[in-house]
């Protein structure tokens, strides 16, 4: 594989992945746009996102069911508007037949119509909002990761298991964010004491740590992604908190992105997610050897997960149609199948396509090297789950 690189016309990095160079020039390669955050609030993530992409790229040989591809890469910062402007660029000028990105959901929500005009299918490794997973449901897009509020719902579950009767939660005040709280009260099934709101981009809790002392609650349960959650669990921690309130994570906030910045104190908390490392299937474990190798021994996080996932659902997708992806509701049908091994096991859209899937509690700690890092638990705390918008999508 080489690399060759440009510059973006909104001042992102461009960068253009082909395998097989002979065969790519010989050929019109498919053309994958990938709008990325490699700066701005969901750097780390966003980081993530891309290494999953480039060892799904590495492992095809820069390739898409074993034709020509390129991934056209883009750092958009999380950046709506600068985001716009960039799939624009993508559509209209490279001419892409997929796309894949960003991280966050406002920005998801942004580009969406554009690619949706151009009837071009977009497979999210992150974002999934609730306005695409119920009313504005579109053919065109994959929850390939998740619907943002079902980690949360999960760990509602989770929390009404144990019992807890009072527990605060907290977000960044944006899409994502609110999905995650509504998720979480859907299951816990009882009033909170509290629901906090914080900036995105947010990195000093002082105020928010004095609410929780106030409110002396059983549990805080917190979706702080990225540099937030990093801030975050350090000044809970430095406040004492964990000695009298339970905390309780978003897999974002608890997840191997942010686990070597924090460490030690990260040990013993759980977390709700529809992915582990250590989830064993055959498709998982390949994953999971092929990263660490290519990164240094590093666990992946599910942001490079489901990205690798998105990108072997369009290498399954093309190669059922022998690398014809001009027929756009032919590609459409291929994606909608599903039919490709994911580091989750079984995996399968609902009528919205959003992803049908199981739900694990993960609790941190160290492998067999010492090394801190999430561990999955015996059973699930949700099977076959689908989320709660799914009824509310006119598709079928």
């Amino acid at each position: 594989m080489s690399f060759r690189f440009a510059r973006c016309a909104v001042g992102a990095a461009l960068f253009t992945a082909l395998g097989g160079l002979s065969t790519a020039w010989a050929a019109d390669p498919i053309k994958v746009g990938v709008a990325l955050d490699i700066s701005g609030p969901f750097a780390a993530p966003g980081a993530e996102v891309r290494d999953g992409i480039n060892l799904a790229v590495k492992l095809l040989d820069g390739k898409l069911g074993g034709y020509p591809a390129e991934f056209i890469q883009a750092d958009m910062a999380g950046n709506p508007e600068q985001a716009r402007q960039l799939v624009d660029r993508l559509v209209q000028r490279d001419k892409i037949d997929l796309f894949t990105g960003p991280v966050a959901s406002n920005v998801a929500l942004a580009v969406g119509p554009t690619l949706f005009g151009a009837k071009i299918p977009y497979l999210t490794p992150n974002a999934g909002p609730s306005q695409f997973a119920g009313a504005q449901c579109n053919p065109y897009f994959f929850g390939i990761s998740y619907q943002n509020d079902s980690m949360h719902e999960a760990a509602g579950q989770y929390a009404a298991n144990k019992g807890y009767k009072k527990v605060v939660i907290m977000a960044p005040n944006y899409p994502a964010g609110k999905d995650a709280l509504n998720g979480f009260k859907r299951l816990y099934k009882q009033p909170v004491a509290d629901e906090i709101y914080t900036r995105v981009g947010q990195l000093d809790f002082a105020a928010e740590l004095a609410q929780l002392r106030a409110a002396k609650p059983e549990a805080v349960y917190i979706f702080e992604p990225g540099g937030m959650g990093i801030n975050f669990i350090k000044q809970f921690m430095a406040a004492g908190l964990a000695k009298d309130i339970v905390l309780i994570s978003s897999p974002f906030t608890a997840d191997e992105d942010i686990i070597p910045a924090i460490g030690e104190p990260m040990v013993g908390l759980f977390n709700a997610s529809s992915w582990a490392h250590d989830l064993d299937n055959a498709a998982n474990r390949k994953f999971v050897d092929a990263f660490r190798q290519a990164y240094g021994g590093r666990y992946p996080s599910l942001y490079a997960a489901f990205a690798y996932d998105a990108v072997m659902s369009m290498d399954a997708a093309v190669r059922q149609l022998g690398g014809k992806v001009s027929d756009r509701e032919a590609l459409r049908q291929a994606l909608a199948k599903a039919d490709f091994q994911s580091v989750r096991g079984t995996f399968k859209y609902g009528n919205n396509q959003f992803g049908i899937q199981d739900y694990y509690l993960r609790e941190i700690g160290k492998d067999a090297a010492g090394k801190i890092t999430n561990r999955l638990q015996p059973g699930k705390i949700l099977s076959a789950h689908q989320d709660a918008y799914a009824s509310q999508c006119a598709m079928k």
